[in-house]
């Protein structure tokens, strides 16, 4: 008996270890091969500047309550209240220590597109590096580019205020393989080559279906009802459905959304408030092209109903 026992014993141990080996492989952080970032060579600030302002980095990443007439300082300290825990939006200046002014194109281009810290940690998903892994490495080098010409501030964000298990960043590594891809989101067959510039910037550096898509239990986006609206991360309010079958956007032409994008004025001469009005300011920065393409691509996209209980 007391050998039965010891055998049994023995096997939970080699389970348990083998179980860890895999867990610990499958959790490892995925980093972009050097050589594609070798083959990047210098990025352009100009255009570095349209990703800049296609992604809204200044709508998280400046501080809380920013003077906006003040030049951009991007010193983070937003936070983000969500179920999982408050995530602090971090410093992207170029402060050596407290921002990325240290930072390697290799360093950046693995934060955002494969959501690896330079010291080989994954970053929570707050960050949305799930959508701007499905940017050009190019474009990538482009933003490092124009963030390079940016002033360093001083001054270190808190850090995130989470508790088990979601402080265990090792996780993260069963997240990324459930929800970190490259491709599309959409197929979009028979798209215009407009809608599908479109795609890029919303899906891609405007990380739109963030904000505006539902989330399942893990917080990963549900993609059956892309764009689809979403119950707020903070409050009780709700994301929009910007979706054709939409009761807010879905009667808009294309150039109403590309003008809404633009101004912040909807067709009855309302204005766009909240985080809208934030994003706004980022929009109103692109070229009537890049607000056509985004406008054309939502124009595009399968109606869903809203992603988001009906109020009562």
């Amino acid at each position: 008996m007391a050998g039965t026992v010891r055998k049994l014993a023995a096997g939970a141990v080699l389970l348990a270890a083998a179980g860890g080996a895999a867990f610990w492989f499958l959790t490892a952080p995925d980093r972009i091969p050097e050589a594609d970032i070798a083959a990047l060579g210098a990025g352009d600030v100009a255009r570095g500047e349209r990703m800049f302002y296609a992604g809204g980095c200044t709508s998280c990443h400046t501080a809380p309550k920013a003077d906006p007439a003040a030049p951009v300082q991007l010193t983070g300290g937003l936070e983000l209240k969500t179920p999982f825990g408050n995530f602090v939006v971090p410093n992207i200046s170029q402060h050596p220590t407290d921002g990325i002014g240290a930072w390697s194109l290799s360093d950046f281009a693995n934060a955002m597109q494969r959501g690896v810290s330079p010291d080989g940690r994954h970053y929570y998903p707050a960050f949305p590096y799930a959508s701007y892994a499905r940017m050009k490495l190019a474009d990538v080098a482009d933003l490092y580019a124009y963030l390079k010409t940016q002033p360093a501030v001083a001054g270190r964000a808190p850090d995130h205020q989470l508790g088990f298990p979601f402080n265990i960043r090792r996780g993260l590594g069963l997240w990324k393989l459930l929800h970190l891809s490259p491709e599309p989101v959409l197929a979009l067959a028979g798209a215009s080559e407009q809608a599908k510039a479109g795609q890029y910037l919303v899906e891609g550096p405007g990380h739109c279906g963030e904000c505006h898509s539902p989330r399942d239990l893990s917080g990963g986006i549900k993609k059956s009802e892309w764009l689809a609206g979403a119950v707020a991360a903070e409050g009780d309010g709700v994301v929009p459905n910007i979706t054709p079958e939409s009761s807010s956007i879905g009667q808009w032409s294309q150039s109403d959304i590309a003008e809404f994008l633009k101004s912040g004025f909807t067709p009855d001469f309302d204005s766009a408030g909240g985080a809208m009005a934030a994003v706004v300011k980022n929009t109103g920065r692109l070229s009537d092209d890049d607000r056509a393409a985004i406008a054309a691509y939502l124009k595009a996209v399968p109606g869903r109903p809203n992603g988001f209980p009906a109020k009562k």
